[in-house]
């Protein structure tokens, strides 16, 4: 899920660079942007950084397992052999 707060703090952003004429608009423009910003990441389909750590940690301890299985596999089939 994306960070809304990140999602805030970056339209709150881009509404203070808007034009000083256009900053008039301020809750309505920093809305727009938050909302355009929601559509683009969703359509990017981006996780989070806990995210992504989380997933890297899974697969390195499946890995570990995959590792340790096969040395046991290899050890049964010269035991079979």
């Amino acid at each position: 899920m994306i960070d809304l707060a990140r999602i805030d703090e970056l339209a709150a952003r881009l509404t203070q660079a808007l034009p000083p004429g256009a900053r008039t608009m301020g809750e309505e423009a920093q809305a727009q942007f938050r909302a355009a910003l929601q559509k683009g990441l969703a359509a990017m389909d981006v996780v989070t950084r806990e995210d992504y750590e989380l997933q890297k940690a899974a697969l390195a301890r499946a890995e570990e397992k995959l590792k340790a299985l096969e040395g046991r596999l290899a050890a049964l089939e010269a035991d079979g052999a």
